[in-house]
């Protein structure tokens, strides 16, 4: 069947590889700890109690029809006091656009400004910003980050690429990593950006930042920082990805939002306006209500954010103890998100039916056979096959499932040789 070029340049998820392997060994009765897609399950994290009520009421009120296609007034009008209160931005109400989600509004940051061939730089690992590349016909710079750095670019590593691009795609707290810039790794970034425009012609197109802060809201014990609220110079240069997704477990519930440069938003609309990538009137207006309450969005993450650390940590405990044992694994102290970046060095090694492991999917997939644990590797994210790190999500599973989960995977590195 002939298609398009750019159907046949898509490469598939290692994700949803990884969790159609995992469904069908839960459909044969297994019981396997899914630490694959950054989701939730609502029966351990749910969204919250108001904010339910509020969508219920919404479709009550028969707030079903198109909503404008930038998002209601409300809802931008909320979000643009939470910019304010709580990350000391200021933008109005025409530099915000609403969507189903963040995917769209990232889609539309790429379509607006890339054009085919121009240059795009991301760090490995990094979430899905390979295939962004493909989707936009851009040319895509990894540049691959390292555990010195907790796996966050840093300005030196960036700066050899900068000439001649047009985006830097940068995202803090980090997916897969679940690690967050400081202020100075970000400061000095900024300068970079700040740098290399300045040296760019007339006419000629800036070097833009987009900078995905999803999970702003779920940090524990470091402050999330951003780019011009250090240096406020770059604001014509940013554009910024966030939403309900992450902070309120409401992965479902798809009301996202971009903001920055007013000219930049307004194409990004007139570009989701032509794919329809609105999020839900009704969940529209029940987000402007519930965000507009401080104090219960600060108890709801208080709790929220308490009971996402315990499982992280509970995963860290676990790796570093096994580590202390002489197990050639590690982990990286979980600083935000809902993910644990863990080190399972077994590559090279033999499975006791014989099989040599060749790369990170075969001691992902040895370990979802034998530990009934499911992670993701950071081949998913833009690294090598040969890279030992891991994505580890905690959002599918219980504090009692991660807890059972540990010692199965000691005993299945036990039997490698």
């Amino acid at each position: 069947m002939n298609v398009s070029l750019l159907a046949n340049a898509l490469i598939g998820s290692e994700i949803i590889k990884i969790g159609n392997e995992v469904n069908e060994l839960k459909r044969k009765g297994a019981k396997i700890a899914n630490l694959t897609i950054g989701d939730f399950d609502p029966a351990v994290f749910p969204i919250p109690d108001a904010l339910k009520s509020e969508i219920i009421a919404a479709y009550n009120d028969h707030q079903t029809n198109y909503p404008p296609a930038d998002g209601i007034l409300p809802l931008r009008e909320t979000v643009a006091k939470l910019l304010e209160n709580r990350l000391e931005l200021s933008y109005g109400t025409g530099d915000i656009l609403i969507s189903g989600g963040s995917r769209p509004l990232i889609y539309a940051t790429y379509l607006a400004l890339v054009d085919p061939g121009d240059k795009v730089i991301y760090p490995a690992p990094s979430w899905n910003n390979n295939h962004y590349c493909t989707l936009s016909s851009a040319n895509g710079v990894a540049v691959e980050t390292t555990v010195e750095n907790n796996f966050m670019p840093t300005a030196a590593q960036l700066k050899p690429h900068l000439k001649g691009a047009t985006l830097l795609a940068l995202c803090s707290p980090l997916n897969p990593t679940g690690t967050m810039f400081t202020a100075e790794q970000l400061e000095e970034i900024c300068d970079i950006v700040l740098e290399e425009n300045k040296s760019r012609a007339a006419g000629e197109k800036p070097l833009y930042l987009m900078y995905d802060q999803i999970y702003s809201l779920l940090t524990f014990d470091k402050a999330h920082v951003n780019p011009v609220t250090l240096r406020p110079e770059l604001k014509d240069y940013v554009i910024y990805i966030d939403g309900i997704s992450k902070a309120l477990a409401a992965t479902g519930v798809r009301v996202g939002w971009a903001f920055g440069p007013t000219e930049m938003i307004s194409k990004m609309k007139a570009l989701l306006g032509h794919i329809g990538a609105w999020a839900p009137k009704a969940e529209q207006v029940a987000v402007s209500k519930y965000f507009a309450d401080d104090a219960q969005v600060d108890t709801f993450l208080g709790e929220f954010k308490e009971k996402i650390q315990l499982s992280l940590n509970a995963i860290y405990a676990g790796f570093k103890g096994l580590k202390a044992e002489g197990f050639a694994v590690d982990a990286v102290v979980p600083m935000g998100a809902i993910y644990l970046t863990i080190k399972i060095d077994y590559i090279g090694k033999t499975t006791p039916e014989g099989n040599v492991l060749k790369d990170s999917a075969d001691v992902n997939f040895y370990l979802i056979k034998e530990a009934q644990c499911a992670l993701v590797p950071f081949s998913a994210f833009g690294n090598d096959h040969s890279m030992p790190w891991f994505r580890a999500s905690v959002g599918g599973c219980s504090l009692e499932d991660i807890q059972a989960m540990v010692p199965r995977i000691k005993a299945a590195l036990s039997k490698l040789k």
